[in-house]
């Protein structure tokens, strides 16, 4: 009883210290990043005061410049090189000698380097939001959410479990083993390319970048071209927390340019991720099948938000016009497909409905929008083509929201947040990817066939369900064909860093983030040595030595049965006859045949 009373002490005073050493502030030092030629002042230099107005029906692979600009005002930002072939294998050739020295590093060193990214990040919320907002049309708040949320997550996770995940994995060696330890090891791969969109710029580049240098690799970063100006900004963060940590230069790299760049980097890398359409996923698969360099591919969605009737409908109805409307249209993973029960359907929709119209669009920097600029050029276009022809099949336009004051020169980057009603499968809103302030909605009658709409797609990256009961929720997600399902929310999952990030069919394959990210920037190596070296050693038994024995197979056999019978009494049987076939004096199966 004292005994267990000293252990019960131990473990409270341990519990204690633990607790204690908590409100100790690590020492994490401060980096400085200089900000000054990215702060919209008013003081620009007239270089980049005018109104940018690209080109319609350009060839950005001819041009040698990539063209900055706010989407939402159309005011010019400048300018970055597109790098040619020749420069992205220099770049990389660096990444390549920066990673071997990289290697050895601790993983000490390394969750320094997270630290002082995360200190940088929570110190600088505003300009990081900032400079997302300006370069990409979204509001503060979405980019917030969507950028600054996220990567937090992301180091946190790994500074709390990414050097466990990383360690030896020691695995069972089986009974023909028994005398061996099996493990797996997680070396770094070398130097991983990442091609990334323009969505979220902030996190797209943090986001491989954290799992990549965090085990053990060197990286280059292959920007959007409708996305340069913020993530080279975002890349001087990387470097001085770098150089804070004394890693080597040039251990990540940013890239900027058009696809010429783009290829060039996934011939010249160890693993490529990309993220971007299914039509230029295809494109880098065949790339890198010629140097069968490995590809992780996140690509379109048409994720399904499914609503039944058990449902808080003013509460699932504001979830369902975020998960639509986010970003203006920079929603990644975000709902493009709704489907109601028919017996909420009418109350659904006067709530969306209702909500919608009190959303508005304009310069996000204003503070007083919900919604900011679409960031692609005449993606406006594109939308209104698709609503359009739901138009001419049948739908209707339920309720729009409003605009705010639009300089002459932006008008054509925004797009009205739209409800349309009607809706089916024949009609291309239903299955295009969208990536637009659009919410189609259709209704349901049962859970059968909700399921088949929900899985009527090419795509199949995430979905949805809403229900009163979790269990109904749950059947229902289960049957639909994608990588990401949310119960009873939406998009969660990626606030979740510890779960692997993925589609299927167009929506591509592989996984980032997790513990399935994190392993798939490491070389995965089966490694098998003795259990009690140098007592007991691997030796191959007399029978089967060469030359082998007559009697040879007959040992085999029985080994076989030995090791792997269906009974007892039958293993037992076979084991005795393997000591006996041990036992004989064998005849090497070339002398009977000489004879």
């Amino acid at each position: 009883m004292a005994f267990l009373f000293s252990l019960i002490v131990l473990a409270f005073a341990y519990a204690i210290c633990r607790f204690l050493l908590m409100l100790i502030p690590p020492n994490v030092p401060s980096i400085d990043v200089d900000a000054s030629d990215v702060l919209d002042d008013g003081n620009q230099t007239p270089d980049n005061s005018f109104i940018y107005i690209p080109p319609r029906g350009r060839t950005p692979q001819s041009e040698t410049k990539v063209q900055c600009y706010e989407p939402a005002t159309m005011k010019y930002l400048g300018y970055f090189p597109a790098l040619s072939r020749a420069e992205v294998d220099e770049r990389v050739a660096q990444a390549r000698k920066a990673q071997k020295v990289w290697a050895k590093s601790s993983f000490k060193q390394r969750r320094q380097f997270l630290r002082i990214l995360l200190k940088y990040i929570i110190e600088h919320q505003e300009l990081i939001c900032e400079i997302s907002s300006r370069d990409t049309g979204k509001t503060m708040v979405d980019a917030s959410l969507g950028e600054i949320m996220t990567t937090c997550e992301k180091i946190t996770w790994l500074l709390s479990e990414g050097e466990k995940w990383l360690k030896p994995e020691y695995r069972s060696s089986g009974r023909s083993m028994i005398h061996k330890k099996a493990k797996v090891e997680f070396h770094p791969l070398g130097v991983v390319g990442a091609i990334v969109s323009w969505n979220y710029p902030f996190h797209n580049i943090f986001n491989p970048m954290l799992a990549a240098v965090f085990s053990g690799n060197g990286i280059v970063i292959k920007v959007s071209e409708n996305a340069s100006w913020s993530g080279c900004f975002y890349f001087r963060i990387i470097q001085a927390a770098l150089a804070a940590v004394g890693a080597p230069e040039n251990l990540v790299d940013v890239i900027t340019g058009f696809a010429e760049t783009g290829e060039a980097l996934v011939s010249s890398v160890d693993k490529i991720i990309f993220v971007g359409s299914p039509g230029v996923g295809r494109m880098i698969m065949r790339n890198a099948s010629k140097t069968l360099t490995p590809v992780t591919l996140e690509l379109g969605g048409k994720d399904a938000f499914i609503v039944c009737d058990d449902v808080d409908v003013p509460h699932v109805a504001q979830i369902a016009v975020r998960a639509a409307l986010q970003s203006s249209g920079q929603n990644c993973a975000g709902a493009e497909r709704f489907y109601v029960h028919r017996d909420i359907y009418a109350l659904f929709v006067s709530q969306v409905a209702k909500i919608v119209k009190s959303v508005s669009a304009g310069p996000p920097l204003a503070g007083k929008y919900d919604m900011g600029a679409l960031c692609l050029l005449e993606h406006s276009e594109k939308l209104q083509n698709l609503v359009n022809d739901a138009l001419d099949k049948g739908a209707e336009i339920l309720a729009r929201g409003s605009f705010g004051h639009l300089s002459e020169g932006a008008v054509d980057q925004y797009f009205p947040p739209t409800v349309i009603v009607n809706v089916n499968h024949t009609m291309k809103l239903m299955q295009e990817e969208a990536f637009g302030p659009i919410m189609p909605i259709m209704k349901f009658n049962t859970d059968e066939e909700v399921v088949k709409l929900a899985n009527d797609s090419r795509y199949g990256l995430g979905c949805a369900v809403f229900s009163g009961s979790q269990h109904r929720a749950r059947e229902i997600a289960a049957q639909i064909q994608c990588g990401v399902a949310a119960i009873n929310d939406f998009a969660s999952n990626y606030m979740c860093q510890s779960l692997p990030f993925g589609g299927v069919k167009d929506s591509g394959f592989g996984r980032f983030a997790g513990v399935e990210g994190l392993r798939a920037c490491c070389l995965v190596k089966s490694v098998v040595e003795d259990r009690w070296w140098p007592y007991i050693k691997t030796k191959i038994p007399k029978p089967i030595q060469y030359p082998v024995a007559e009697n040879g197979f007959e040992f085999q056999e029985s080994l076989v049965e030995a090791l792997y019978g269906l009974n007892i009494w039958d293993r037992l049987r076979a084991l005795v006859n393997v000591l006996k076939v041990l036992t004989e004096q064998n005849t090497p199966v070339s002398s009977r045949r000489n004879d």
